[in-house]
């Protein structure tokens, strides 16, 4: 056989794969049946009219809530009462299950005795709070490569973004170097990701915290991509905070946790005044105010707390860790392989990686299409397969900018409309993703790539 008519009949033979002609075997890993999670009977419309099943592939964004979580929510609705201020049963009892949802997401990430876990919004909101608590003259290092959650905050402080690094040997080089070249002895602060929000790429965290406490540094560690994945050890990572998102983490929109070292939060004004966050308010003589605050996690929770998303972020933790870690990983590394491999068996699919081909990686893949910009390319995997996955630049333009070849002043937005060739599409899955959700976008790609525009 000519090579020419090798290449094409092996090229059909991929397509095919992809589509689903020839079913790719399935390792056993991925013979485990994912966790329960809600939206699995949602059908949605295509352009044709037809109606099919929702493959949800934007769990980078938010993923679908587990199914005992909203079981446990629903239990718990009856129930309801304010919390830390009534005398009532209900106000009781929903005292009680908020703090111990506390104790519980201490024990998912395995915080020290002396760490409080604060419930915030989200892993922005945590981020925030922990820059608003930061020491005088505070600075602070992250890298280019962080998401915006974790890239923005630090105004009040003296920032040092860090270059993109090559590879993991290469992040602990730089922020070595970095403070290494301090010239005083002000409080500093390392803010880094555990898990890519673009790439998937694991970070080495350990060996970033052993660097900045080497030089004198504390480090908080974004784990909104990494806690859906894989278990977050505060001891065994040694990061001072950890900042995650229950939307994130298989619970419902509302609720994160900043958890970590009290020290800085206890000595930091309340990050919002108000009732619950003050321990006594005097009025003066003088016509004003004498204000007592709260230590230990009440000092940042001001306002009545979101009761229903603390339960429910501390449920999802509980079904975490009571499922088998080892399980999951291996059926979400063999998931990922899967993907992987079909997208390289694609004409024109590039991969977006910083770190190479080898590193170790979540259920988070970016990609480009030759001849699509990527936000169409969305929208006809949406309109035409059912398929939902994100365009753009996923709040980590600096990144997305780095990997496409951009220049850092490039002009994109985070829709990534108009033709400009910086965005990218991502597809990310998590522990209630079906086999067939990554067939069906590996099949629909085929068609587009193969030139169905």
């Amino acid at each position: 056989m000519p090579v020419s008519t090798a290449a094409t009949a092996a090229a059909a033979d991929r397509k095919a794969l992809a589509l689903g002609a020839v079913p790719a075997p399935a390792s056993p890993a991925l013979l485990a049946e994912p966790l329960p999670v809600l939206g699995l009977d949602v059908t949605v419309p295509l352009a044709s009219g037809r109606r099919v099943p929702y493959a949800a592939l934007d769990q980078a964004a938010s993923a679908p809530v587990l199914r005992q979580v909203w079981d446990e929510i629903a239990e718990y609705a009856p129930y309801y009462g304010s919390v830390h201020r009534g005398a009532g049963h209900l106000s009781q009892l929903s005292t009680e299950l908020y703090e111990d949802a506390r104790e519980t997401v201490a024990r998912f990430l395995d915080c020290r005795a002396d760490d409080q876990v604060v419930f915030t919004r989200a892993t922005t909101d945590s981020l925030n709070l922990l820059a608003s608590a930061l020491p005088e003259d505070c600075r602070v290092y992250v890298f280019e490569t962080e998401h915006h959650a974790a890239l923005l905050p630090w105004r009040g402080a003296r920032v040092t973004f860090l270059d993109a690094p090559a590879s993991p040997a290469e992040a602990v080089s730089l922020l070595t170097d970095a403070l290494a070249a301090r010239d005083d002895d002000a409080p500093a602060l390392v803010c880094v990701t555990g898990a890519s929000n673009v790439t998937g790429e694991l970070w080495p965290v350990r060996e970033l915290a052993d660097a900045a406490h080497a030089h004198g540094a504390r480090i908080v560690l974004d784990a909104a991509q990494l806690a859906p994945h894989r278990p977050v050890s505060v001891r065994e990572l040694g990061v001072d905070w950890v900042a995650l998102s229950g939307h994130k983490l298989y619970a419902p929109f509302g609720a994160g946790v900043l958890a970590g070292r009290s020290d800085w939060l206890d000595a930091a004004e309340p990050y919002l005044a108000g009732g619950g966050a003050s321990r006594s308010v005097v009025r003066r003589q003088d016509g004003g105010l004498d204000v007592a605050w709260h230590t230990g996690p009440a000092r940042h929770e001001a306002g009545s707390p979101n009761v229903v998303g603390a339960l429910a972020l501390a449920a999802a933790c509980r079904v975490l860790t009571e499922a088998d870690p080892a399980l999951l990983a291996g059926r979400e590394e063999a998931l990922l392989a899967r993907l992987r491999e079909g997208l390289a068996a694609l004409p024109g699919v590039r991969v977006l990686s910083l770190f190479g081909d080898d590193a170790p990686r979540v259920g988070v893949v970016s990609f480009v299409v030759d001849g699509w910009d990527s936000a169409d390319l969305a929208e006809r995997l949406a309109s035409s397969h059912g398929i939902g996955v994100r365009a753009g630049l996923f709040c980590a333009h600096p990144l997305v900018r780095r990997l496409l070849g951009g220049t850092r002043d490039a002009a994109a937005e985070c829709g990534g409309t108009g033709g400009s060739p910086l965005n990218a599409v991502r597809a990310s899955f998590g522990v209630g993703t079906p086999v067939e959700h990554v067939d069906r976008l590996l099949g629909a790609l085929a068609d587009l790539a193969g030139g169905d525009a």
